[in-house]
């Protein structure tokens, strides 16, 4: 059987897992269709889950389709745990992206079509609710095309040989190569057709009811009919895409075998042996001797790993776009601080993004979250599997810090029969960059194992700014020049000339006025009826977001909904969905998407409350140490371009 892995991605409320659940049904894997509203559905099997009516984890499930076996990853709709969803992504053959027909595209549904394209994975678009009254198919399919991509192309209904009846030559103008074909032959090639939807070229689409089970024969023929099995290595790889706990709290290693077998005890990580292969479906599982390439499964009795690890010869997965943007100080009210660190430490273990962090002076453990629905099922899930009763201050927001002119930063370490100097360019990069690290030194200048040295130490540290103290972002830091010692020098020296260099070169950025503080926006789309529209925009302007002009239909009542849509910054919207719900008397609608950062709308006044001292922060100084009369002695960051050893570069 052609075996493939496919994961189910969706806004919110999209029918994402009754999607899934019609599939599993009409496989003959269920008997009976579960429910979400009704708290029993196969792939909700969380008690939070059943209690919140949204998928917060994903989940796997199996089943069989006359000739296809298909591996199906659920994962949450909601925006709060889209780090979740990112994680899946790294493993899947193919997604389905549900979408449903009387909401269209919102919002996280671009995010997750952005991630699919980041993660290159094909994808079948399942069109949900296209029963509802005043749905129209074809205005549906324009906005897909016009929105996400011109290769969205109606798949539903195929003749006897399963081509679909959409137009071939809708199909074949999605390559050029293809249209020439097309015009001499008047068809196109079922394996071509293939080759399109795996390229993402082609993006198949389908419509029904997930909930009334129509529509889903239609499209489970097509994942049977259009998909294509991967071809696999002989060597042993695999790829770690999710950390979690059982029910008795043995940790769970999530991994999808991507080369050669898996053998049951097979030492995977240093000296530790996956000590079951668990085959999951739902809640229940199976354990078996091995899983070959292709397959997933559920390791037991690792400890260090973490999702987008690579074993064997894979590689190490891409780095994960979507980043928390709100940070919170947890109360442990009567409970011990300790035990809240530990537990929130195995919460990290399985969600990276959450980013506990513990102050030894301050007593205080901080994380970092994308929204309030993820606060408050973190609550839950402390209350429900450590028994610890906590509650979270004010949340305040992640600031990120840039530059937007090149400098070049200098470190320099020489405490007695130490030594060492580096010298990077630090250059500003598009927005949602991130840091970027490279080497244009020669080897004659600095040997090899010292640069890799450095390199190795850029990519080492959370690199925090000089404005507030938050981390760097939007750049890119190659290393030009050095100077080591062939009898004092050790690795540890450029570690520490290495971060006083990013430092030192921020500093001189600040003194030309060439920092900048970044801060996190939202997209937003807000719903509210006609006669608040007024209101609504004056709100936005007041927090310094901007719109698009509002869609008001001619001879609408004033009770009818007007959509407003726009960005603004996320530390302005906190508790605006509130509002809008007060003054719309509950009518009105407020959906929320990070957007990325952009240049801080009140930068002077967050970097004066603050009050940040860069030259103070001794974890993070920008200042150097050099060597006289027998003794190491320090350097104000803005005397060490009079110091340095070697050449500075003038900029």
């Amino acid at each position: 059987m052609k075996q493939i892995v496919t994961g189910i991605v969706a806004h919110v409320d999209a029918g994402k897992t009754t999607l899934s659940e019609a599939m599993l049904y009409r496989a003959g894997a269920l008997r009976k269709l579960g429910r979400v509203d009704k708290g029993d559905a196969f792939l909700d099997p969380d008690e939070l889950e059943k209690k919140r009516g949204i998928t917060i984890f994903s989940h796997q499930a199996n089943l069989k389709y006359n000739d296809l076996e298909l591996t199906l990853l659920d994962t949450p709709g909601h925006v709060d745990f889209a780090s979740q969803t990112e994680q899946v992504m790294s493993v899947l053959d193919y997604a389905i992206l549900v979408i449903s027909a009387t909401d269209g595209i919102q919002g996280y549904t671009r995010t997750l079509w952005h991630l699919l394209e980041y993660y290159q994975v094909p994808t079948f678009i399942f069109v949900n609710k296209i029963d509802a009254i005043g749905v129209d198919q074809k205005r549906v399919l324009r906005q897909l095309q016009t929105q996400l991509s011109e290769g969205c192309i109606a798949f539903n209904g195929q003749d006897d040989e399963g081509i679909p009846e959409a137009s071939f030559e809708e199909i074949a103008m999605q390559d050029d190569g293809l249209l020439e074909q097309f015009l001499d032959s008047g068809t196109v090639e079922p394996d071509e057709i293939k080759k399109l939807i795996k390229q993402r070229q082609v993006f198949p689409c389908y419509f029904g009811s997930a909930l009334k089970v129509t529509g889903v024969d239609d499209f489970l023929n097509g994942l049977e009919q259009w998909t294509t099995e991967t071809n696999y290595p002989s060597d042993f790889a695999a790829k770690v895409f999710k950390i979690s706990h059982d029910e008795k709290g043995e940790r769970l290693t999530w991994i999808r075998v991507t080369g050669g077998i898996l053998p049951n005890k097979t030492v995977l990580v240093k000296d530790q042996k996956a000590n079951q292969l668990r085959i999951y479906d739902g809640a229940k599982y199976t354990t078996v001797p091995e899983v070959g390439a292709g397959g997933v499964c559920a390791v037991t009795g690792l400890v260090d790993t973490y999702p987008g690890q690579g074993l064997g010869i894979a590689k190490e997965g891409l780095k994960p776009t979507i980043q928390p943007v709100l940070n919170y100080a947890l109360d442990p009210k009567d409970n011990d601080i300790h035990n809240c660190l530990t537990a929130l430490r195995e919460l990290e273990d399985e969600d990276p993004q959450l980013h506990v962090s513990w102050s030894n002076h301050l007593q205080e453990i901080r994380i970092q979250i994308m929204g309030e629905v993820q606060l408050e099922i973190l609550q839950q899930l402390l209350l429900k599997r450590f028994n610890l009763d906590v509650s979270f201050g004010e949340g305040s927001i992640l600031y990120k810090e840039t530059i937007t002119k090149p400098v070049e930063g200098v470190g320099h370490f020489e405490p007695l029969r130490h030594y060492s100097e580096v010298h990077l360019i630090m250059e500003p990069l598009p927005v949602g960059s991130g840091l970027v690290f490279d080497s244009d030194c020669s080897l004659d200048v600095l040997p090899s194992n010292w640069q890799h040295q450095v390199l190795t130490n850029l990519q080492s540290k959370e690199h925090l700014g000089v404005l507030t103290g938050s981390p760097i972002t939007d750049m890119k830091l190659t290393l030009i020049n050095g100077r080591a010692s062939n009898v004092h020098s050790v690795g540890g020296d450029f570690r520490e000339a290495t971060w006083r260099a990013v430092r030192q070169g921020l500093m001189m950025s600040k003194q030309a006025n060439d920092c900048q503080l970044l801060e996190p926006w939202y997209r937003f789309r807000l719903e509210v009826t006609q006669d608040q529209v007024g209101r609504a925009m004056n709100d936005i302007q007041k927090m310094n977001g901007s719109f698009d002009a509002p869609n008001i239909m001619p001879n609408q009542t004033e009770l009818a909904l007007t959509t407003i849509t726009g960005v603004a910054p996320v530390s302005e919207m906190q508790g605006y969905a509130q509002m809008v719900n007060s003054y719309t008397h509950g009518q009105g609608q407020l959906e929320c998407v990070v957007d990325g950062y952009r240049p801080c709308h009140n930068a002077d006044e967050v970097i004066a409350a603050s009050d940040y001292d860069p030259v103070s922060d001794l974890e993070n100084t920008p200042d150097s140490v050099f060597c006289a009369h027998g003794a190491g002695y320090p350097v104000p960051w803005d005397q060490v371009p009079q110091m340095a050893h070697v050449g500075y570069l003038k900029m």
